[in-house]
């Protein structure tokens, strides 16, 4: 299945995506929320959809999406996951992965607008696949890793440099601005992707392609990733995992390029659908 949310004025639609269109699922009377996945929400939408598919009604209406998962409890990402990414930024290939947090609030719909932060200067963009946990997961072994996702996103990890690299302290400053996780526009439920480590992921600035990669040159495989989280911390329904980004970010490049008003970046990844965000200068 294809899971979205749809903003109809101050209400969330949660639609079920299909090739026919969007179908409006709120007489299932659930919100995809950390309550939705803890309760094994995805089979029993499964079967109610199985049921009830005939009768729900179709949305017509062009609605921007909100964020696919609502209220997840922490976003984590995982740095340098690609080797060529880290060879473009001069960093040594990772030896264990690198843990970072997003704040929650940077949470965004996939194509609202990207707000640059006061006194940036080295706003940057970051395609990312992105693993939502479907149950409670503390000591997983990597064996058992995949029964523990609920299904896969598309993420951008936007960045501010300055802040993340400059500032001092931890990562987290320059990854935690408001609309810097815009996530979706679906939630794809796992067995809808067959080969999750064969996926292409693309951006672009603009019109003009920057990063075109592939999950294949993941170092870190999500079996791993999810065991390895797992033992310094619980991850609770709804958590996200976004799992790093291929080369061809703004940092890496020679000279640097960062984003100013008005630029218009889109990305997508294979399966996952496309997202599209224009960056607008913060207003105060």
């Amino acid at each position: 299945m294809k899971l979205a949310r749809l903003r109809k004025g101050n209400t969330i639609l949660p639609v079920i995506v299909t090739d026919k269109g969007n179908f409006d699922i709120s007489d299932f009377g659930e919100d995809f929320d950390p309550q939705f996945f803890n309760a094994d929400g995805i089979h029993k939408l499964n079967s109610w959809w199985a049921e009830h598919k005939d009768s729900c009604p179709q949305v017509k209406e062009e609605l921007s999406y909100a964020p696919p998962v609502k209220s997840p409890s922490k976003i984590i990402c995982i740095g340098l996951n690609y080797a060529d990414h880290a060879r473009e930024t001069n960093a040594k290939i990772p030896e264990e992965p690198i843990l970072f947090f997003k704040s929650t609030t940077s949470l965004c719909g996939p194509n609202d607008d990207v707000i640059i932060p006061m006194n940036s200067k080295k706003t940057d963009w970051e395609v990312e696949l992105a693993v939502v946990i479907g149950k409670r997961a503390s000591y997983v072994k990597e064996a058992n890793a995949m029964d523990y996702v609920a299904g896969y996103c598309l993420h951008n990890d936007y960045s501010e440099r300055a802040f993340q690299i400059e500032r001092g302290g931890q990562w987290v400053k320059g990854k935690s601005c408001d609309t810097f996780a815009p996530l979706g526009p679906w939630l794809v439920t796992k067995d809808e992707i067959k080969d999750i480590d064969n996926l292409r992921l693309w951006l672009t600035v603009n019109g003009k392609t920057m990063q075109d990669g592939n999950t294949s040159n993941l170092i870190f495989k999500i079996p791993f990733l999810i065991s390895y989280i797992s033992q310094f911390m619980t991850m609770l329904p709804g958590d996200i995992i976004s799992t790093g980004t291929p080369a061809g970010v703004g940092l890496g490049m020679h000279p640097q390029v960062f984003l100013k008003e008005g630029d218009v970046v889109e990305l997508g990844i294979e399966g996952l659908g496309k997202s599209r965000q224009e960056l607008k200068g913060f207003q105060g």
